[in-house]
């Protein structure tokens, strides 16, 4: 025990983990250990019988250092770079680790210490004064304030979910890996590029396919190269694959695990005294209740499958002229482009030259941070990650002063997770002195050996996105752990990242970055011009596709009894059907058996709150470009007033403090281009 390096702080700068002392066993050893430890902190807590906020509060945010420093570790893990032993670990600790949060928060001694500071709560300053809210919130949210009985029962119920949860993740990966599609002949890719093909050959590669091409499936619906393959049969068999993850009936189906979870979490919404998960979950995020969220999504969906439909129709009619079939869903990406390029003379495969990897992460995405933040960032090749293709570089402020570590891990593989996500190894705080170690997670399929990176537009702008979570991470100036960086409310999280998108064509970054890897040159003006004019181009699709996958998050979350759904799949038809966004060209962006938002992660009844965000996001984009855009003074407001403070304040009031007053949901229907239709 003695050489696991959990059990003490890191010597490393920033208090980045020993990634290299790291062995396997060390995880369970440090689990224990550490929630041993917490439990033996909170013991202490309740022996001092005279409460404080130093003596309850603050210690509770000193508590648990062990398994704090584990946590972060071992769940970037598991999910960037898992293996059977990894999933193991996972499946013993899950459960114990939800039995050990539910042994803190729901003490009923802790809670009544809590209750007494939140009642005095005038002796105290206003950010400790909402501290002890959240802590209230927290609890009470956990079941604090329930019978013992109840109390109990939802002890049981939280330690099923976690084993359920990390069972699906397991199920997913595994069937999503096994979906892969090989190809046989290379004249089957015709139309990707050079770079493409060789990326899809070194994936074949990597799990000894010799002579073959491997197209590996992702964790939404569809595929990016759907775009660019001729082979109908091939995209359609790619979008098929997409379309049947974790349904298949075989050992990695995920139905009987996702009903299980959602009858669980019925039971326990009623034990809160609420008729809903949905409404469990949304009274402690910004909407406050599933009307609200309804509301604004029944104002959309008419015109995104009105839009939709009139994108569809624009397709049909190149197809007709081409061919002799109906539009299908493994057709819109490839016709798109032929639209696109026949509406505003545009063709974004052509741009994968101008979005060299390097280029768009320092000259874009690091630029970009320079100019509004006064951030620069150095890398640092003699500390090391968790994984060889993972790079740390150390973050400054504009003076020179420190500010923590980012952490880039690009590239797919088949122990990685699906999709794209930032996680922090270290959270800023002042209590304890500590600064930022953040991470983004990126699934770009990587190219052979010393051929160079090129992203598509959409991966460009994931990269922008998943930054503005490391950004707020990164920016992150707060005191106490609890409330550090990314630490808001879930339909809130999305915002700061949503908002860092809005550089990706900025003139002066695009310029810096959007250079073509062999000529130099950049990006052609009229290109750039024909991205502003297009902007709201595919709009209906992707906001259909997106609604459709809310609606199937709230639908599952609003039942009150799940013993009347006799099919996944009939279940899915009538949610989206009833909400009027079937529209078969148009799958929704998840399908149940594949929503690991809402069933591996963090985002049940909540995957509404990327377009719930996009309404405070819009009305920052316009405020930027109102006050003069990419300047040091709006940089410094924004971060004053909203990004560096973390959940210190609460998250609606700290848009007010940037804004000037509330959001208004006018920008983000210009911006999808749906004002005509609402």
């Amino acid at each position: 025990m003695s050489t696991n390096p959990f059990l003490s702080k890191s010597t490393l700068a920033y208090e980045l983990p020993p990634f290299a002392l790291i062995q396997e066993d060390h995880y369970l050893d440090a689990f224990y250990q550490g929630m041993k430890e917490q439990l033996q902190e909170v013991d202490a807590i309740l022996a001092n019988s005279e409460a404080s906020f130093e003596n309850t509060i603050e210690a509770m945010e000193r508590s648990g250092a062990i398994l704090t420093r584990v946590l972060s570790v071992f769940y970037n893990k598991s999910s960037s770079d898992t293996n059977d032993r990894i999933d193991a670990i996972e499946a013993e600790i899950a459960p114990k680790l939800a039995a050990h949060s539910d042994a803190i928060r729901l003490n009923p001694q802790l809670f009544a210490r809590i209750k007494t500071l939140r009642e005095n709560a005038s002796e105290l300053n206003e950010e400790q004064a909402w501290l002890v809210e959240r802590y209230f919130r927290d609890f009470a949210h956990a079941g604090a304030e329930l019978s013992e009985s109840s109390r109990d029962r939802v002890k049981q119920i939280n330690e099923e979910l976690s084993s359920l949860q990390t069972q699906f993740s397991k199920k997913l990966l595994a069937d999503t890996n096994d979906l892969a599609v090989v190809v046989e002949n290379e004249s089957e890719l015709d139309g990707l590029s050079p770079n493409q093909i060789a990326a899809c050959k070194a994936a074949a590669e990597s799990r000894g396919l010799s002579d073959k091409w491997l197209i590996t499936i992702l964790n939404f619906t569809g595929h990016p190269l759907l775009s660019s393959l001729k082979n109908r049969a091939l995209r359609e068999k790619i979008m098929n694959q997409s379309l049947i993850k974790g349904g298949r009936n075989n050992e990695n189906d995920t139905k009987e695990v996702l009903l299980k979870m959602v009858k669980l979490r019925a039971e326990r919404a009623k034990l809160f005294g609420v008729k809903t998960h949905a409404e469990f979950v949304l009274q402690e995020q910004t909407a406050a209740n599933p009307a609200n969220v309804h509301s604004m999504l029944r104002k959309l969906a008419p015109a995104a499958v009105k839009n939709a439909q009139r994108e569809g129709q624009d397709i049909q009619q190149i197809i007709s002229r081409e061919e002799s079939h109906e539009l299908a869903s493994w057709d819109w990406g490839f016709y798109t482009e032929k639209v696109r390029a026949e509406k505003y003379s545009l063709d974004t495969s052509a741009m994968k030259p101008y979005f060299e990897l390097e280029s768009v992460l320092k000259n874009g995405v690091f630029f970009a941070a320079e100019k509004l933040y006064g951030l620069t960032f150095k890398e640092r090749p003699d500390l090391i990650a968790y994984h060889p293709e993972a790079r740390v570089f150390e973050v400054f402020n504009e003076d020179g002063s420190a500010v923590g570590l980012y952490i880039a891990d690009f590239y797919t593989r088949d122990s990685k997770r699906g999709g794209a996500w930032m996680n922090s190894f270290v959270r800023q705080n002042r209590l304890l002195n500590q600064s930022p170690v953040v991470v983004n997670n990126m699934n770009v399929s990587k190219p052979p050996k010393d051929e160079v990176t090129l992203l598509s537009y959409d991966e460009t702008t994931t990269l922008f996105h998943e930054f503005g979570h490391a950004i707020h991470g990164l920016l992150s100036n707060v005191t106490y752990p609890r409330v550090s960086g990314t630490a808001v409310q879930r339909d809130f999280v999305e915002f700061p990242s949503q908002v860092n998108e809005m550089w990706i064509l900025w003139p002066e970054v695009l310029d810096n970055y959007a250079i073509h890897y062999q000529t130099g040159e950049r990006l052609p003006q009229e290109w750039v011009e024909k991205l502003h004019e297009s902007s709201t181009f595919n709009e209906g699709h992707a906001t259909t596709s997106y609604l459709a996958a809310a609606v199937l998050d709230l639908a599952w979350h609003s039942l009150e009894d799940t013993s009347k759904v006799s099919s996944v799949e009939e279940f899915e038809e009538q949610a989206i059907r009833e909400y009027g966004l079937q529209y078969a060209p148009v799958p929704t962006r998840y399908r149940s058996t594949y929503f690991s938002h809402i069933f591996a992660g963090g985002y049940s009844a909540g995957y509404y709150g990327y377009i719930w965000s996009e309404v405070l996001d819009a009305e920052t984009v316009e405020w930027f470009k109102e006050n003069g855009g990419l300047t040091r003074k709006n940089g410094d407001h924004f971060r004053n007033a909203l990004m560096s403070r973390g959940g210190s304040v609460d998250s609606m009031q700290m848009f007010r403090n940037f804004r000037g007053r509330d959001a208004q949901i006018e920008p983000l229907l210009r911006r999808r281009g749906l004002e005509q239709e609402v």
